[in-house]
């Protein structure tokens, strides 16, 4: 089962969002507050994170498919797509498999492909479990391992209340399947279906001192899709919802309207 939640109006046109690792659909509540009164906005849990199944496989066809299915069970025929990190990838490979279900793509800051250096790196670093003995540490300790700038404290502590549960023995940890992230990090490395079969209007949104670089990719990817390809850079790191929420936001419904 793969958890949703919604916005806005059931009948508008649809934008379908997709978080990146140790996340959740609720990432895009903001964003979705900003986007309510034009579009119906379904942000999914991925497999192994907050409510969806945490049960294997977790390769990129398994969430491919799930995504696919839970956008077609509530009737979804065409959307925008958003995606972040992970969730940009996974976006990008629907995109690549299902062309009719992808009117846009807005990519923000997405792991299309990671170095297979970084992605063992990271795969180790997620082995590590994060419990925390307050949630105050916990929000702390998010500006350190995501390496966040700008994101005020407030819009962490709002979505982390979503996000952190407090186990038996009083620590905070996550809602997500730490096996699911050492598994996504190797997918993240494998090559991605050419820029070329992904022939839609994509937006592609980076932060400026993120910390995963999308640069070698955008000769690739501009020369294959000329002016359906633009580009936006915002303040702040890879979690731009967080650290660059009003320009991130702008820039989506710029691209989306």
């Amino acid at each position: 089962m793969i958890a949703a939640h919604e916005w806005g109006d059931p009948g508008a046109p649809a934008v379908v969002c997709l978080h990146g690792v140790t996340n959740h659909g609720r990432h895009f509540a903001r964003l979705a507050q900003r986007l309510g009164e034009r579009y119906r906005v379904v942000a999914l849990d991925l497999r192994g994170h907050g409510a969806s199944t945490w049960e294997p496989p977790w390769h990129l066809e398994q969430h491919v498919a799930d995504v696919v299915a839970a956008v077609e069970e509530r009737g979804l025929e065409r959307a925008s797509w958003v995606g972040h990190s992970f969730g940009g990838r996974i976006a990008y490979e629907v995109a690549a498999a299902r062309p009719q279900l992808v009117e846009r793509l807005a990519l923000l800051d997405p792991a299309i492909r990671i170095d297979r250096t970084v992605a063992l790196y990271a795969a180790e670093n997620a082995r590590k479990e994060r419990a925390y003995a307050t949630f105050a540490e916990a929000v702390d300790r998010r500006y350190e391992e995501s390496a966040l700038h700008l994101a005020p404290r407030e819009l962490l502590e709002e979505e982390l209340r979503l996000h952190l549960e407090e186990g038996d023995d009083g620590r905070f940890r996550y809602r997500y399947c730490q096996s699911a992230v050492v598994a996504a990090y190797g997918e993240m490395s494998r090559e991605p279906p050419p820029f070329e079969r992904v022939r839609i209007p994509t937006l592609v949104l980076l932060g400026e001192r993120s910390y995963l670089p999308y640069d070698d990719l955008l000769g690739p990817h501009g020369a294959a899709l000329g002016e359906l390809l633009e580009v936006v850079r915002v303040p702040g790191g890879h979690t731009v919802l967080w650290d660059a929420l009003d320009d991130t936001a702008a820039a989506i419904e710029r691209f989306l309207a």
